[in-house]
C-alpha cells in the first residue's frame, strides 16, 4: 500500500462515535477558538450526526433489543452502551473467532442477564463489521479533504474503540500526520498511574504520537509551539508553565465547522470543575481547581453566539450552575433578545426558595438537571451528597412549580443499598411523579482510581474484574466491580424495575425527538408556566421570549422553612 502525506499545516479536531449529539462537541470547539489566534488552522469535525452512523447504532439495539426480554432490558440505551463500545473494541483485536464469539456473549450476559445465541452473535457482529467499514471510508474521506499535518480526537469512554481504529488507520495511511488523544476518558476509564493506563500506552505506541490530559487548550499550543519535551509522550498541567487558563480571556467556542441545525441545544459553559466532591464523581479530579467566568461575560457570550448562530436553547456544560445561577438569570432576564439554558443542578437552599427559583425561570433557566441519586437518607450520606429527602422534595416542587423541566438522575446500586433503600428510592419518584419531567437512572460504576472514593472502595471492598482477564487483548481496558452488596445482577434487576416504575407513573426518558415532544406535552398539560417545547426552538424563524412576560401562578406553600445547613 502506498503511503500518502500532507505538507500544509493544519489541525484537524474529531470527535469519533459513538457520543449522543444533543451539543456540538464543546472541547474541540474550545480548543479551535483557542488556537485560531495563535496562526493555526484548525478544523473541527463530528462523525456522530452523520445520517449513516445513526443508522448502524439503531440497527445494533434493534437486534440487541430483540434479543433481550422485556423484562430485562432496564434503561436499554445507558446500560447497552456498555456492550456496543466493549463489543466494538474486542472486533478490532480478536484473533480467534470463537474466542470472540464467546466473549460477546459474556459482555451481553453481564449487562442483560441473558444468553445469546451463537447465530444471534453473528448477527450483531455483521453490524459491528459494517460500521469499520464506513467509518474507514468516511474517515479517509475527511482525513484526504482537510490534509491535517495535526490529528486530535476527542475521547470518551463511549468512542474510545472508534478513536483507535481511527488513529491507527491515520498512522498506516499518512504516516506524517501527528497523531494527539485527549478528552475525560483519562478521567476514569484510562486513569494515569494504574495498569490499564500503561497497558493502553503500550498497545498504541505505534500510532498515538502524544496524549494529553486534564484541560487541554495551554497543553495543546505548548506541544504546537514546542515547548514540551519532545521525547515525552503524555502531557499533564504540571507540564505546562502556563496552566489553566484564565476562563476571563478566552473566545466563545468556536462551531463554524459544524451544521449547528443537527443539535437540539447550542452550547457554552461558566465555570470548569466542581466546588464539591461527591465520592462516585471523577469531575474535580479531571479538572482540578473550580473556576468560573465573570457574569456579564457568560451573558455578552450567549448572546453572542445566539446571534451568530441563531439559536435561542442552550444547554451549559458546567458540572453545577450552582455558584452562577442567580447572577446569570438576573443578567438575561435583562438583556435582549431572550435565552433559554438548561443545566446541571445540585440541590441547595436556593432551590429551596419558590421565589429564587421563580427568578431563575424568568431569566430564562429551561431545564434544571438534578442529581438526586436515592430516596434513602442513608444512601445520599454515604455518597456524602449532604442533601436531605426534604429538601429534593422541595427543589423539585419549586422547579416543576415554576414550569422548569425537571430531569432527574439516579444511581441504582451504590455500595450498602439495600432492597429497603432501593424501595425508598420508588417511593420518593412516585411521591413527585407530577414534578418529575424526565427520570434517568444508571447503575452505580466503580473504577479503580479516578474517583473521589476510589481508594477507601479499593481498601474495604473485593475488586474483580468483570471479565476474563484473558480477554483483555481484546478489550484493552479492563472493567472492575466491588464484591459487595448489592450484587451487579441485583443491581440491574432494580434499573429494570426502576424504569417500568417510572412508565407506570407516566415519567418519560425520551431519547428520540418523537419521545421528547410527548414528554413536553405531558408536561404543559401538567404545569401551567411550563417553558416551551423543544420543537418549538428547531423552528429558527420562531423567536420565543415568553419567560419576559410571565405571570406567576402561586400553588401551595412550596419554601422549606428548616433551618438547614448547605453551604459546605
Amino acid at each position: 500500500m502506498k503511503q500518502k502525506s500532507f505538507t500544509r499545516e493544519k489541525i484537524l479536531l474529531v470527535l469519533p462515535p459513538y457520543w449522543t449529539p444533543q451539543i456540538p462537541p464543546l472541547g474541540i470547539s474550545c480548543l479551535k477558538s483557542f488556537l485560531q489566534p495563535h496562526g493555526y488552522e484548525v478544523r473541527t469535525a463530528d462523525v456522530n450526526v452523520e445520517t449513516q452512523s445513526r443508522t448502524i447504532y439503531d440497527k445494533y439495539f434493534d437486534l440487541l433489543q430483540e434479543y433481550i426480554a422485556g423484562n430485562k432490558q432496564g434503561n436499554f440505551y445507558n446500560i447497552g452502551h456498555e456492550v456496543l463500545q466493549n463489543h466494538m473494541m474486542a472486533h478490532l483485536h480478536y484473533t480467534d473467532a470463537a474466542e470472540y464469539v464467546k466473549l460477546v456473549k459474556i459482555l451481553v450476559y453481564q449487562t442483560f442477564y441473558s444468553q445469546l445465541q451463537d447465530q444471534q452473535v453473528q448477527r450483531l457482529n455483521e453490524v459491528t463489521t459494517e460500521f469499520y467499514r464506513w467509518y474507514e471510508a468516511l474517515f479517509l474521506d475527511i482525513l484526504e479533504k482537510e490534509k491535517p499535518t495535526v490529528l486530535g480526537l476527542s475521547v470518551f469512554k463511549g468512542n474510545l474503540p472508534a478513536a483507535m481504529f481511527a488513529f491507527k488507520r491515520t498512522r498506516e495511511e499518512y504516516p506524517s500526520i501527528k497523531t494527539v488523544m485527549g478528552g475525560a476518558v483519562f478521567a476514569q476509564t484510562l486513569v494515569p498511574g494504574t495498569a490499564s493506563f500503561d497497558y493502553f500506552l503500550e498497545k498504541t505506541k505505534d500510532y498515538i504520537d502524544k496524549i494529553i490530559i486534564g484541560e487541554g487548550e495551554q497543553l495543546f499550543l505548548d506541544l504546537l509551539q514546542g515547548k514540551l519535551p519532545g521525547t515525552q509522550r503524555v502531557y499533564t498541567l504540571q507540564d505546562t508553565a502556563g496552566g489553566v487558563i484564565d476562563l476571563s480571556r478566552v473566545d466563545i467556542p468556536d462551531f463554524s465547522d459544524l451544521d449547528v441545525r443537527f443539535y437540539p441545544n447550542l452550547a457554552s459553559y461558566t465555570s470548569r470543575s466542581c466546588p464539591y466532591q461527591c465520592n462516585f464523581c471523577t469531575e474535580t479530579v479531571y479538572w482540578g481547581k473550580y473556576r468560573k467566568k465573570n457574569n456579564q461575560q457568560v451573558v455578552e457570550e450567549l448572546l453572542k453566539l445566539s446571534q451568530r448562530y441563531q439559536s435561542q436553547l442552550f444547554l451549559l456544560g458546567d458540572s453545577l450552575l450552582n455558584p452562577v445561577i442567580d447572577e446569570l438569570a438576573h443578567g438575561f432576564a435583562a438583556s435582549e433578545p431572550s435565552i433559554y439554558w438548561d443545566g446541571y443542578l445540585r440541590v441547595d437552599k436556593h432551590v429551596c426558595d419558590a421565589d429564587t427559583v421563580w427568578s431563575w425561570r424568568k431569566g430564562g433557566f429551561y431545564r434544571a438537571r438534578l442529581g438526586v441519586e436515592s430516596g434513602s437518607e442513608k444512601i445520599l450520606a454515604a455518597m456524602d451528597k449532604k442533601i436531605t429527602i426534604p429538601q429534593i422534595k422541595t427543589a423539585v416542587t419549586n422547579l416543576a412549580n415554576a414550569g422548569i423541566k425537571t430531569t432527574t438522575y439516579w444511581i441504582i446500586g451504590y455500595p450498602g443499598e439495600t432492597e429497603a433503600d432501593f424501595q425508598l428510592t420508588l417511593d420518593l419518584i412516585a411521591d413527585l411523579k407530577d414534578d418529575i419531567y424526565e427520570a434517568e437512572c444508571n447503575p452505580f460504576g466503580f473504577y479503580l482510581s479516578g474517583q473521589v472514593n476510589s481508594e477507601e472502595w479499593n481498601k474495604k471492598n473485593k475488586v474483580k474484574p468483570l471479565y476474563p482477564e484473558e480477554a483483555q487483548h481484546m478489550l484493552i481496558v479492563p472493567s472492575w466491580f466491588m464484591d459487595c452488596e448489592p450484587s451487579r445482577e441485583i443491581t440491574y434487576q432494580r434499573i429494570g424495575r426502576f424504569v417500568q416504575h417510572c412508565e407506570k407513573l407516566g415519567i418519560a426518558n425520551p431519547y428520540s425527538l418523537v419521545d421528547i415532544h410527548k414528554a413536553d406535552e405531558r408536561w404543559k398539560k401538567l404545569h401551567k408556566n411550563a417553558v416551551p417545547p423543544l420543537l418549538g426552538f428547531k423552528n429558527n424563524k420562531t423567536y420565543i421570549d415568553e419567560n419576559k412576560h410571565l405571570k406567576k401562578i402561586t400553588p401551595a406553600q412550596n419554601t422549606l422553612k428548616e433551618v438547614i445547613a448547605f453551604d459546605f
